[in-house]
């Protein structure tokens, strides 16, 4: 007669021989459930399942052995097919939700650059990123106009070498957004740095300025010189006065302008003279000013022939006041980017404790693509010290130039 504890090792080996097949069903029926429908199997159930899977090879070594049924070694034996079968029903659960329901090709490319086009300036990695072939239109989209696409075409711009290709795309993307002025753009870059963009026009021109409730009108007048998009005037004419924001002002050039004036009836002269590019500011002199002012206020500047531009005095804007006062207290403002071998990396804000150690305020934190869902849920202002800090995460600090570069972090 076997001794307990060579009872319990036979039960162990009888187990483990038993409860593989059944905790492979378990695992796969969890995953199933999990991945498809979201919903956790019942461990119960699983439990039920799993044993009875394995009911069938204890039977089969019933029918070869009698006595199993009367020793102990049958009690741990379905003991550990219970175990393994709710270990592999955690497992199968957990890969059910951790893999992506979504699979692309763009997923199998390289997510990094290659080390032959990193720049390395004071010890931080740098890339320039180029245009690679035609700047190609977007379906659904007119054409890009023909000196934006030469100025795409001949650009170039540098950003951090330590962050996915991911973001560099999304960074590019809104660089050219926001540089160009464009609806949409779609951009694919490569890890040698060169970048294949299609890119949108602006779907609207001048209508796209104009606030809601009210409407642009144009008035001939005696320009100021220096006026600029964005400026407040006041527009006099013998119907009344109105306030508004200048839309856009052209002078009329005079004889002894270096380029004079030049009418075409369309082709590609009138090609040539709407690519010309048009100064910010006026020089001063006779034109037409465009202004955005209330609809009720419209029809006084439509029945003038003529008006006198009085450019209204804005003041000092905050911002840039409070950017004054930090340089004249020796701190600066600065974009950062944590790098992938930051201390900052891992950490909250309230562990990382740069205010103290560093002597840096953290004023916006910047989340990366994979760790929000959308741009709005990206930025953070104001971040308390709860906030973890991840590699890409983009932070905007203020302190001086040796504390910021102590942060960490590779500059904008």
């Amino acid at each position: 007669m076997p001794t307990l504890p060579v009872e319990v090792l036979l039960g162990i080996y009888l187990g483990l021989l038993t409860g593989i097949f059944p905790a492979l069903v378990s695992g796969g029926l969890g995953f199933v459930f999990k991945y498809f429908t979201g919903v956790t199997l019942p461990g119960l159930g699983v439990v039920v399942l799993a044993v009875a899977v394995a009911g069938v090879n204890g039977g089969l070594l019933g029918l070869i052995d009698p006595t199993i049924k009367q020793s102990p070694r049958l009690l741990v034996a379905v003991t550990v097919v219970m175990m393994l079968s709710l270990y592999a029903h955690s497992q199968g659960d957990k890969l059910g939700t951790t893999l992506p329901k979504r699979f692309s090709l763009r997923s199998f490319r390289p997510n990094t650059l290659s080390t032959d086009v990193v720049e390395f300036v004071g010890g931080i990695g740098q890339v320039t990123i180029t245009p690679t072939g035609q700047i190609d239109d977007m379906e659904g989209n007119p054409p890009l106009q023909a000196d934006v696409r030469a100025a795409i075409r001949e650009g170039s711009w540098q950003f951090p070498a330590d962050v996915p290709l991911a973001e560099l795309e999304r960074r590019l993307t809104e660089r050219l957004q926001s540089e160009h002025d464009l609806a949409d753009a779609v951009v694919s870059i490569n890890s040698r740095g060169r970048a294949t963009i299609s890119a949108a026009p602006p779907s609207g021109g001048l209508s796209a300025r104009v606030p809601a409730g009210h409407r642009a009108v144009s008035v001939s007048a005696l320009v100021p010189t220096g006026i600029a998009r964005g400026d407040r005037v006041r527009v006099v004419t013998e119907n009344g006065a109105v306030e508004g924001t200048v839309l856009s002002a052209r002078s009329t050039p005079d004889a002894e302008s270096p380029e004079p004036t030049v009418t075409t009836d369309g082709g590609a002269e009138a090609a040539a003279v709407a690519a010309r590019p048009v100064a910010p500011t006026t020089t001063g002199g006779e034109g037409r000013v465009t202004v955005a002012v209330r609809r009720e206020a419209a029809s006084t500047l439509l029945r003038a022939s003529r008006g006198d531009v009085v450019v209204l005095a804005r003041g000092v804007r905050g911002e840039y006041e409070l950017v004054s006062l930090l340089r004249g207290a020796g701190a600066r403002i600065r974009r950062l980017t944590v790098a992938s071998d930051s201390d900052l990396v891992g950490r909250t804000l309230g562990e990382a404790d740069v205010r103290e150690t560093d002597g840096v305020a953290v004023l916006a934190v910047k989340r990366g693509t994979d760790q929000a869902a959308d741009a709005s849920e990206r930025w953070q202002f104001s971040p308390d010290a709860t906030v973890s800090l991840a590699a890409g995460d983009e932070l905007y600090a203020v302190g001086t130039s040796e504390a910021l570069d102590r942060l960490g972090g590779t500059p904008r």
